[in-house]
């Protein structure tokens, strides 16, 4: 082949998909419903994103919005308007099973009330959520990170024998144990005294730093939203 021949031949250079810039994105987030007196805004126009492995607290007083909110960016309760992107997916473009799998793969959630299956114990609490997924290595994994949290002697206890602050980190276990790079946690010390608060607070923020997962904290205590690296407040459902 000769060098004109050579510089007739065309190259074609496959495109590559475009980089999802945020690990979350808000856009235009309004939740409405009827009460007594008609009709009440919960959220109205929220907007922000969130960088992968950034750590950001929602806080706020009782009642401004901000669990709501974490409901919604979790696709656990639906918005009137606006939509949410989850690692540049719309949640509110998929169905509920949808929604459901798109947690089950991306999501760990910590509730206040710590959410355990009281008829299961500790290893079978945290191996939930990794049998979902159908990992053959769940009961070593969920071990393992029983141990981390320092449950490694209560495997087999049963939620109603353990304390609030172990209950608590059974939760963290169950909600870290499949590496989720989202991490939503709603209000995870309020239903426990400011000792034992503290030390599940700092365990959470280890074990986020060790996997790199996007934090969003719900509390209405400064001190611990002083410990993520940006704070959004909300109030009567707007950002302000």
């Amino acid at each position: 082949m000769n060098l004109s021949s050579k510089a007739n031949i065309s190259v074609t250079v496959l495109a590559t998909a475009p980089a999802i810039k945020y690990a979350i994105q808000v856009e235009n987030l309004s939740k409405r419903v009827a009460d007594a007196t008609g009709e009440l805004t919960i959220l109205h126009n929220i907007e922000f994103t969130a960088e992968a492995g950034e750590t950001l607290a929602i806080v706020g007083a009782s009642g401004s919005g901000k669990s709501t909110l974490l409901g919604i960016l979790a696709g656990l309760d639906t918005p009137t308007e606006g939509t949410v992107f989850l690692g540049g997916t719309d949640i509110f473009s998929l169905d509920e099973d949808g929604r459901a799998l798109l947690r089950k793969n991306q999501l760990g959630f910590v509730f206040q009330s710590f959410q355990l299956l009281m008829h299961l114990n500790a290893l079978e609490n945290v191996m939930l959520p990794l049998e979902l997924r159908g990992d053959k290595d769940a009961r070593t994994k969920a071990e393992e990170m029983l141990k981390k949290v320092g449950l490694g002697s209560r495997l087999k206890h049963y939620p109603k024998f353990l304390s609030g602050g172990e209950q608590q980190r059974v939760a963290l276990a169950r909600a870290f144990v499949t590496e989720p790079p989202l991490l939503f946690a709603d209000e995870p010390t309020g239903s426990l005294d400011a000792t034992t608060g503290e030390s599940v607070i700092q365990l959470m923020f280890e074990l986020n730093r060790e996997r790199g997962s996007t934090l969003v904290l719900v509390t209405h205590d400064l001190s611990i939203a002083a410990r993520c690296g940006r704070t959004l407040s909300i109030a009567a459902g707007r950002l302000i």
